[in-house]
């Protein structure tokens, strides 16, 4: 095929989501049928079905049992701030968000003391199985589920001190930079790298959508110099959010 020429297939897709995108095929409304798309566009049943296909990877559309395929309803996507810095004493600035009254936020979390993955040892640079306090957190916006969060802090570190349990004791929900300041550890670097993958069954349960769907993954480890001090995943539904991040310019 020359380049720049697309297979039928696509040619078909382009045009079915460029009538959902201009609002021609509105949210809800059923998609063409298969023997429509073939009539409409001149194409064969294989050409009509691939192209459905397409649409329905690409999230523009659903499959509803006994029903038909629809167009999907896709909300504007939304910011979830990242921030190089905050007022000292302060909240975290997410936390901050969540609490700003027109942000209507909440969240839940749960913290367990478990032993390190090969995976989780290898960011703290510590042993395998070695002891971590786990948290795990579900956000919330106006009561719908925004994103998930899991940290994990070397136990060495924090076992046995006030600051053990991230969400309790006297600086509970203070951020890491103050708890560990609290312990004479003095957080000045974190590194956070953004990904994606695809949605994981449980992680969907929680957040909405259908296995599958793409997640924005932020893994982030706050270090005191070069030492790893707590490193998290921040899971967030790629179709319903947006990372901004705000750094500041020396």
């Amino acid at each position: 095929m020359p380049f720049g020429e697309q297979p039928a297939y696509l040619r078909v897709a382009n045009d079915l989501r460029k009538k959902i995108l201009d609002g021609v095929l509105a949210p809800h409304t059923r998609l063409p049928s298969q023997a429509r798309i073939r009539r409409d566009y001149g194409v064969s049943d294989t050409v009509a079905l691939e192209a459905r296909k397409v649409l329905m990877a690409e999230g523009f559309v659903e499959g509803r049992s006994g029903s038909g395929t629809y167009v999907r309803e896709r909300p504007e996507p939304r910011s979830i701030a990242r921030s190089g810095y905050r007022p000292s004493g302060g909240p975290s600035p997410f936390r901050q968000e969540q609490s700003d009254e027109s942000f209507k936020g909440t969240w839940e979390s749960i913290s367990t003391q478990e032993s390190a993955s090969s995976a989780i040892a290898a960011r703290l640079r510590i042993q395998p199985d070695d002891k971590v306090m786990c948290t795990r957190y579900l956000f919330r916006t106006e009561g719908e589920p925004m994103m998930l969060s899991v940290s994990w802090e070397p136990l060495a570190l924090t076992g046995r001190t006030p600051v053990m349990l991230p969400e309790e004791g006297p600086l509970g929900g203070r951020g890491v930079v103050e708890r560990m300041a609290a312990i004479d550890i003095v957080v000045d670097n974190v590194v956070e790298e953004v990904g994606s993958r695809p949605g994981l069954a449980a992680e969907t349960a929680e957040l909405g959508g259908v296995p599958g769907n793409a997640m924005l993954v932020v893994s982030r480890t706050f270090y005191a110099s070069d030492r790893p001090v707590e490193t998290a995943d921040l899971i967030i539904p790629a179709d319903r959010y947006r990372i901004t991040y705000h750094l500041p310019v020396k």
